[in-house]
């Protein structure tokens, strides 16, 4: 570390707290402690120790940062000016303000340099797991000896609220057990929180939990101390098999004097009297506001300029690399472009229509192994419920500590840490994860898919037992209300296919999804195939909803509905022609999907001319009313199930065709 330049570094550092706490103060909004007591810690990663082009910010072997405390967003905006990136000084003035490229947290594709968004607690902390598992199994798959492609680190910067999470815990847990000595977390213990001091809440030994966790920890007393932050720095890059926390005893709001190590500078300006005083204290001009001084400036981008020159070297390294191994380095291409080789959907398998039902877990576990060979970026895995969910890749062996290249990911029992490590995975171009678990614990993902969606990127989410159809399990494990909790998420593309069939095409969906994250809702028990001769063939799940049986002439009335119970629709068809009542079948496996379809293909599907209808789902009634009209009907879920066998608990609760013919013949005047 250069000691001469200890001058222009603490000019730096507080040219960055009081820019921050200018922009806080302008927005009347935001929150100015953790820049001004983490900005030697920022300053010490932007200088020393990352590797980032700030005119490519999507270099692929550029260092991670990750800002897991998203509330301090102002520190990060700060140091991607400064360095050269994308982010003017007017972007900075427009902090939380509509349109901005500077938001109130971090979001992923709105400002360059912000490799995902975080804001949630602790949801920053597992991406990061998901970070570092990526880059080691890009390194496996393609470095070669004298040519590391991939040997990025993934930084992190976190808060007491961070460790307070549960998910935290999970994530910090797994990364330990994997050996992701890639990852370099900074602890920000400034030991306040909303409410007041930690003391409140918060009084355990974080740096005994992370070593019994397995991590490498060290301790910086002093967050104003470079040299030790530098020297912590240098110690965990050099730690191969353990994940690195430095927990470093900051000061929130540091140099207020009024407000320094108080709630008050946590999430609210500091007041124009107070930031008066600041600007004193540092040295500055306390009329003036978004000063940044000549040297300052001069100072961070010629780092910024010294950095890109890493870019340089790499990619004099990967020119070679590819004139010695060109098919890897065309496969490398390829899937970091987003593109998939031809002919990978020819593999999807055609499940033929006969006696034998397939549970569409089961399918799709069929179709994931097909596919497997033909997408080398495919990787995912389960809670700890595998054999359940039919997730696991049976050619293909799991990524271990000592195995980076498997491609079976084993999350534990973990659902929380899951979500987050597959948003983490899916950032990581050149991977298309994906993860599973039961219907019923979309709960626990719930924040990470919510994420997923703003960010529109791509994992897949695989729910299997996805009604009350998995029976003798009981009201714990059956969803109700999950099922239209999901389809209530913008950007999510919800699907629940009715056979095997839309199962193979949901999957092709879910690969070929230009944006946003895909989940397939999947059964335990067995369904028949539908004959793809008789009826509308499985290809039209694209468009959503499509008329999988049509009558004969114009409809009395449609019948609609998803997954399992359409089987049950095309039965009660046959019953209503009986009785001379013309009935249309619509399989709707995605309201996602459909509802983007032009009017006239809706019209197509569901007349405005046909008002009687009668939707059918295992799940919670609400938002079907959009598609059945006022003269409509539904049947479903209105409470929880029970313990019992599948057929018994769908005839309790009037899943039979029966009822559905009984219904039906309500709705049109015959009794």
């Amino acid at each position: 570390m250069k000691t001469t330049t200890q001058s222009i570094e603490q000019l730096s550092i507080n040219t960055v707290r009081v820019l921050a706490a200018d922009a806080v103060q302008k927005a009347n909004s935001g929150h100015p402690g953790l820049p001004m007591g983490a900005a030697p810690i920022g300053h010490i990663l932007w200088t020393e120790a990352m590797n980032y082009n700030p005119q490519n910010p999507d270099w692929p072997n550029r260092d991670r940062f990750i800002l897991s405390a998203g509330h301090g967003c102002m520190l990060q905006y700060c140091f991607l000016h400064l360095t050269g990136y994308d982010l003017s000084m007017e972007d900075l003035k427009q902090f939380r303000q509509l349109d901005s490229q500077t938001p109130g947290h971090p979001e992923y594709g709105l400002s360059k340099g912000i490799e995902i968004t975080t804001g949630p607690l602790g949801q920053g902390f597992a991406n990061g797991v998901g970070f570092a598992v990526g880059q080691c199994h890009l390194a496996a798959r393609y470095n070669k000896p004298d040519f590391k492609l991939f040997d990025y680190k993934i930084y992190a910067l976190c808060s007491d609220g961070d460790m307070m999470e549960g998910i935290t815990s999970e994530a910090a847990s797994l990364a330990a057990h994997l050996k992701l000595g890639n990852l370099i977390y900074f602890y920000d213990d400034n030991h306040i929180s909303i409410e007041g001091s930690t003391d409140l809440t918060f009084t355990e030994d974080v740096a005994q939990r992370f070593q019994a966790y397995g991590w490498h920890v060290q301790v910086v007393p002093d967050g104003n101390d470079l040299e030790a932050l530098y020297q912590a720095v240098k110690a965990a890059q050099d730690e191969t098999t353990r994940p690195s926390l430095i927990k470093v005893r900051t000061h929130i709001g540091y140099g207020s004097p009024n407000k320094a190590d108080t709630a008050d500078a946590h999430g609210s300006p500091l007041g124009e009297d107070e930031l008066r005083l600041v600007k004193e204290n540092f040295g500055f001009d306390p009329d003036q506001s978004f000063v940044v001084p000549e040297d300052v400036l001069h100072y961070y981008r010629e780092i910024g300029k010294e950095r890109a020159k890493k870019e340089e070297q790499w990619n004099d390294l990967y020119k070679a690399y590819k004139a010695k191994y060109p098919e890897l380095a065309e496969e490398f291409e390829w899937v970091t472009n987003g593109k998939l080789p031809q002919g990978w959907e020819e593999k999807i398998p055609v499940f033929p229509a006969g006696e034998e039902k397939v549970a569409t877990r089961k399918a799709s576990g069929k179709v994931l192994n097909a596919i497997a060979d033909s997408l080398p970026h495919l990787i995912g895995g389960s809670a700890d419920l595998s054999p359940s969910t039919d997730t696991d890749l049976k050619d293909y062996k799991s990524f271990t500590a000592d195995n980076r290249e498997g491609r079976i990911f084993h999350f534990g029992i973990r659902e929380h840490a899951m979500g987050a490590i597959l948003n983490g995975l899916a950032v990581t171009k050149g991977i298309i994860p994906y993860g599973a678990t039961f219907l019923v614990f979309s709960d626990y993902l719930r924040p990470t898919i919510r994420l997923a969606g703003i960010m529109k990127i791509r994992p897949i989410f695989i729910f299997t037992h996805d009604s009350i159809g998995l029976g003798e399990d009981g009201t714990t494990h059956q969803p109700i209300e999950h099922l239209m909790a999901l389809r209530a998420i913008p950007n999510l593309v919800v699907i629940r296919p009715a056979d095997a069939n839309e199962t193979a095409q949901a999957w092709r969906i879910a690969i070929g999804h230009p944006g946003g994250p895909v989940a397939l809702i999947l059964t335990r028990q067995g369904l028949p195939v539908i004959d793809q001769e008789k009826y509308t063939k499985a290809t039209e799940l694209e468009k959503g909803a499509y008329i999988l049986s049509d009558s004969e002439k114009e409809p009395d009335v449609i019948l609609l509905g998803t997954g399992s119970e359409v089987s049950l629709l095309l039965q009660a068809q046959e019953e209503l022609k009986k009785d001379s009542i013309a009935a249309r079948v619509v399989s709707m496996p995605s309201w996602e999907l459909f509802d983007r379809q032009d009017d006239s293909y809706k019209e197509k599907v569901l007349p405005k001319a046909v008002k009687k209808r009668l939707a059918v789902e295992a799940g919670a009634v609400l938002g079907w009313y959009k598609y059945v009209t006022d003269e409509g009907d539904i049947i479903g879920m209105t409470s929880f199930g029970e313990s019992a066998p599948a057929a018994d608990l769908f005839k309790k609760f009037g899943f039979t065709v029966e009822n559905i013919v009984k219904r039906a013949k309500a709705l049109v005047g015959q009794q």
